[in-house]
């Protein structure tokens, strides 16, 4: 640890920090003089001799989160421990821009699947801004190591340091380290106020809820997109494809189903008043579209051996071959069924699934070159989460799906949600303190996201609005939501970026100097840019709607469309946020 005495001999040099290049105080011995080694009640102990720093010029970045630019910084590197935790050590990482662009701003950033860091896909957003920017790898290892790979004890059972690492507390010391380091190295005084924001998306987008729930003054500002709410039922519900084919006792070709999502998108492109290859109301396409109407129609697709986004996302999935044939009521039946999502042997719903226009992944099949035929994908999140995290198991997939049915992805949403509730589920409703500490948080969803169902963060924003607002109307409730928490569903938007199915619905590259702009001089985001043909995005409970034959373009509400997205868990006896 740097010495108090140390510390007061270097304030000369912090003093200059604004002035100097970036190059002058990019060096390991500056960067150890202003480390955040004050009491900050985090029980850590920072190892000096660990630092490093390393200057980088003009790097291109691109990212649709923040666009394409050239940036300038520090990356400042150090390892931390946790007091009295053997063999324990935490990196995190800092991108610290030059002195003369820093505008008295933190920025964390979140990461994505098992990984609690995003490197550079987020973390310029940051530098962009005038901030230091953070990652953390958890106490993971390094900053490539994924959670999956600490989860399990050599003994198989959970390493829950490692869970509460990923479930919040690593991003509550990133944030907590980063904003006192921020102050260290700028020279900025106790009284002079540091804003400090995060986003991410997906995973990212979950720890972001992770310390609004938790820290409420943490963050002065925090964008999340299509976070992993509800971590047990989000992650059982990918096998929910696969049992509701079970049931029907048809596995569809892949190609078959692309097919009826393509149909889909163009018979419901319209309903939003133009035609432009975006269906910007899938509640409208929800409440009028009919499956059947695809029966008999052909589809065709490639044999096809190389790396593909299916097999990227399953890595255990085989080649395909060539598809030729027509859409089968049975593929017809599969896809009714799964976009309605889960329901359990006694009517009672489970859980959603995507919208319809969504690409229909979670119910992706695999082809059996042994028995040349099409069967489930027992490979993927859904399955890992039953084998490691309900299991206990080394591995990561499952055998069969022999008497599983979706009362049996039921039971396992509960086992993971009881087994996980104060770590990894995210799903507190009660942001009062967040609020009254001045909190604001846009939240992002692309409504065809296919991984995440944008229906998932309609049911927590619900969740959050009727536990805190449970005295007020509708209206009056959506209004006191607005001056902290604002959600925005991206039309034609998927998993955390745009669409290549939807090309035109874009993405929001703006959403951090939004809610910078929002908690910093209170300027209200009543719409969002967005880059796609429809440039704005509505907040929700508000609805895209064109009219004059496409000319102009209103946000509306519609209180059955909205009521479509709404829904009640009631296969469960406890309620799940």
């Amino acid at each position: 640890m740097i010495s108090p005495r140390k510390l007061l001999g270097l304030t000369a040099l912090i003093g200059a920090a604004r002035a100097a290049s970036l190059s002058e105080y990019c060096t390991p011995a500056f960067a150890a003089s202003v480390l955040p080694v004050q009491d900050l009640g985090l029980g850590v102990t920072i190892d000096v001799s660990s630092v490093s720093a390393i200057l980088t010029s003009n790097k291109s970045v691109s990212s649709e989160w923040f666009g394409t630019t050239a940036i300038d910084y520090c990356n400042i590197t150090f390892a931390y421990s946790h007091d009295g935790i053997a063999n324990d050590i935490v990196h995190v990482s800092y991108l610290v821009p030059p002195p003369d662009k820093f505008l008295n701003r933190y920025v964390s950033t979140g990461g994505g699947g098992l990984a609690i860091n995003s490197g550079l896909s987020f973390s310029p957003v940051g530098i962009i801004s005038g901030a230091v920017s953070g990652i953390t790898d958890g106490g993971f290892g390094n900053f490539n190591t994924q959670y999956d790979k600490v989860f399990l004890l050599a003994n198989n059972t959970v390493n829950w340091q490692a869970t509460y690492m990923f479930g919040y507390e690593a991003h509550h010391e990133l944030a907590t380290l980063g904003k006192q380091f921020t102050r260290n190295l700028f020279n900025i005084s106790d009284g002079e106020k540091i804003y400090s924001y995060y986003q991410g998306c997906s995973e990212g987008g979950r720890e972001g809820w992770s310390q609004i729930q938790r820290f409420a003054d943490q963050f002065d500002g925090l964008v999340t997109g299509a976070p992993a709410f509800r971590f047990s039922h989000l992650q059982t519900n990918h096998l929910s494809g696969a049992v509701i084919e079970k049931a029907i006792g048809y596995f569809p070709p892949p190609c078959e189903l692309e097919k009826i999502a393509n149909l889909t998108i163009a018979a419901c492109d319209g309903l939003d008043g133009k035609v432009d290859g975006v269906v910007a109301r899938s509640d409208l396409c929800k409440l009028n579209f009919d499956y059947n109407s695809t029966i008999g129609q052909p589809y065709y697709c490639a044999a096809s051996n190389g790396p593909s986004l299916r097999r990227r996302q399953f890595p255990g999935s085989s080649p395909t071959p060539e598809q030729n044939g027509t859409i089968t009521a049975e593929g017809v039946a599969v896809a009714s069924a799964f976009t309605n999502g889960l329901i359990d042997s006694k009517g009672k719903r489970i859980y959603i699934n995507p919208q319809p226009g969504s690409s229909f992944t979670d119910a992706t099949t695999q082809f059996n070159e042994n028995t040349g035929e099409w069967g489930p994908n027992l490979s993927g999140l859904g399955p890992q989460w039953i084998t490691r995290y309900l299991y206990l198991q080394q591995k990561d997939s499952l055998d069969n799906l022999e008497n599983v049915t979706a009362d049996t992805l039921r039971d396992w949403m509960a086992l993971g949600m009881q087994k996980y509730q104060d770590s990894l589920q995210t799903t507190w409703p009660d942001l009062n303190p967040f609020k009254a500490a001045g909190g604001k948080v846009i939240h992002v969803h692309g409504e065809a996201d296919s991984s995440i169902p944008a229906g998932s963060s309609i049911h927590y924003y619900d969740s959050v609005r009727n536990t805190m607002y449970d005295d007020l109307n509708y209206e009056e409730s959506i209004s006191a939501m607005d001056d902290f928490y604002r959600l925005y569903i991206v039309p034609g938007g998927s998993h955390c970026g745009s669409n290549q199915n939807q090309p035109g619905g874009g993405w929001p590259a703006t959403t951090l100097q939004a809610v910078i702009e929002w908690a910093e001089n209170g300027v209200t985001p009543d719409t969002l840019d967005n880059t796609g043909d429809i440039d704005v995005l509505c907040k929700w409970p508000l609805r895209p709607l064109w009219s004059g034959n496409g000319t102009h373009f209103d946000c509306v509400y519609d209180s059955r469309s909205t009521e479509s997205w709404t829904y009640t868990f009631d296969a469960f006896k406890y309620p799940v946020y």
